[in-house]
């Protein structure tokens, strides 16, 4: 990244938010490494290195600033790297999976031979496999010390770290302090028993309000909740035999650029997928100066919006598949009647923080791909569906429960959209629709749609796919703006 060294440099001076999380800079003269936006006074240009993510700032010998905290930086867009493969595998590492398993496990999940994965990675971040898991773990660990009270045993244990003695020496290595004495600088205020909270950055600008008008609409009952500008919703994770479950809150801090992930302790050692997970919902990675550049005048009406994800595939695969040929209203209701007869009570929801508890409407947890499978072929009906789409979700479920198919952000697009449309009740516009939310693949497009025909004047799904060329790669951005723009006639 040095051979641009004025480039970057510019966007450090301007501390261009745009650029966060893009690169980082290591200043010599400090031995700590920083974020673009980071606001302490500005070094000289022969004292900065610059490098593309912070596992190869710590592989030079640089530690991680306290005031800008790398760890709070947004990540990377899907169609902005070169290396699909790779940063496949990074996303796993971050959502925690070599936590339960090993490389070579993690090449097998991606589809390539260790060798292929180890070779990638190199070429992609410019660090090992190892080196990259490392600074993750430290990261983690670090924002855990500065963000909750956990004990540091238990944090050592939620990052990775395979025992207390090894999170201890390669802390006091890596950063020159221990994890007792970074806790002990920070004096902070935190108080146990009212939970966690951690800070997703984001690039600004940010259609919230859109967003959460969105999600608010399709809430399903029991499982969501949007009130007073939070989003609220009950979780499940499996962390190897262990299944975790509870709730999160997320607020917007317009003013920091950031969302705030809020959970009770219970959950904490889960803390890796539910950041990784609310990351890809409310989309916090994506450029809004790139999309809305390319998308022109059909963004000009609301800059920033983005694509709402999905906390679960295979619950989104679910919701897409109820919503054939019905308004949303009427999903919403059959979605709350699958959670009444077929979820899982969310039991002994934690208060042990009064002023964080849970509203009163979340009472259960989506049915998973899992339980689903495991039951009759007819369970599903007499709720109000056609027994052609109950059939659909459960030969979906026993697809996703079996391994065959995995619906989660960087999933192979081709093989997994050929995957779905094998499924008999799952055509173009479903596919698309759950490559669009669950995949987080931002050219998804259902052309087949309804109300982007009325909205374009187009007669048919091929005049609307020739019609959307032009948008192409973000036309997952455009089919929202489509439904805004049908939503505000």
């Amino acid at each position: 990244m040095n051979s641009d060294r004025d480039t970057y440099y510019q966007a450090l001076l301007a501390r261009d938010r745009r650029f966060d999380g893009w690169f980082y800079v290591g200043v010599s003269s400090t031995g700590i490494y920083c974020r673009p936006v980071c606001a302490v006074r500005t070094p000289k240009l022969e004292n900065c290195h610059f490098f593309s993510n912070a596992a190869a700032a710590e592989k030079q010998g640089y530690r991680p600033c306290l005031r800008c905290r790398p760890e709070l930086a947004p990540g990377h867009g899907v169609l902005d790297i070169s290396a699909t493969l790779a940063r496949t595998a990074a996303g796993l590492i971050d959502a925690g999976f070599l936590n339960e398993a090993d490389v070579p496990a993690l090449a097998a999940r991606i589809g390539i031979t260790e060798r292929h994965l180890r070779r990638i990675f190199a070429a992609e971040f410019g660090v090992s496999v190892i080196d990259y898991v490392q600074t993750q773990r430290l990261l983690l660990a670090k924002r855990l010390l500065t963000d909750s009270a956990l004990p540091i045993g238990e944090i050592a244990y939620t990052a990775g770290f395979a025992s207390l003695r090894r999170f201890n020496d390669v802390f006091r290595q890596h950063y020159r302090l221990s994890p007792s004495a970074l806790r002990k600088h920070l004096v902070s205020d935190i108080d146990a028993p009212r939970g966690l909270s951690f800070e997703l950055a984001y690039r600004p600008p940010y259609a919230w309000d859109a967003l959460l008008d969105f999600l608010g609409r399709r809430a399903i009952a029991g499982v969501e909740y949007v009130a007073d500008g939070v989003y609220w919703r009950t979780v499940q994770c499996a962390l190897g035999s262990q299944t975790l479950s509870g709730w999160i809150k997320v607020e917007h801090q317009a003013a920091r650029h950031s969302v705030r992930l809020s959970f009770p302790p219970s959950l904490a050692h889960a803390v890796a997928p539910l950041l990784y997970r609310v990351r890809h919902l409310f989309d916090l990675a994506c450029r809004p100066d790139l999309v809305d550049a390319h998308l022109g005048e059909l963004a000009g009406g609301m800059p920033g919006l983005r694509v709402p994800g999905a906390f679960d595939g295979f619950e989104l695969a679910v919701r897409a598949i109820v919503g054939q040929q019905i308004s949303v209203a009427g999903a919403r209701t059959i979605l709350g009647r699958i959670v009444t007869r077929l979820g899982q009570p969310l039991a002994c929801p934690d208060h042990s923080a009064p002023d964080a508890a849970p509203p009163s409407e979340l009472r259960a947890l989506f049915p998973s791909a899992a339980a689903i499978a495991k039951l009759p072929d007819d369970a599903l009906r007499g709720i109000g569906m056609v027994h052609a789409r109950a059939a659909t979700i459960h030969a979906l479920a026993v697809e996703i429960d079996s391994g065959r198919l995995t619906l989660a952000p960087l999933a192979p697009i081709t093989e997994t959209l050929a995957a779905l449309k094998a499924i008999k009740g799952i055509g173009d516009w479903t596919a698309q629709y759950i490559a669009m939310r669950a995949l987080a693949w931002p050219n998804a497009f259902p052309a087949g749609d309804l109300v982007l025909k009325q909205q374009l004047g187009l007669p048919d799904a091929r005049a609307v796919e020739r019609h959307a060329q032009p948008w192409a790669p973000w036309r997952a951005y455009a089919a929202l703006h489509l439904w805004r723009l049908a939503a505000e006639a």
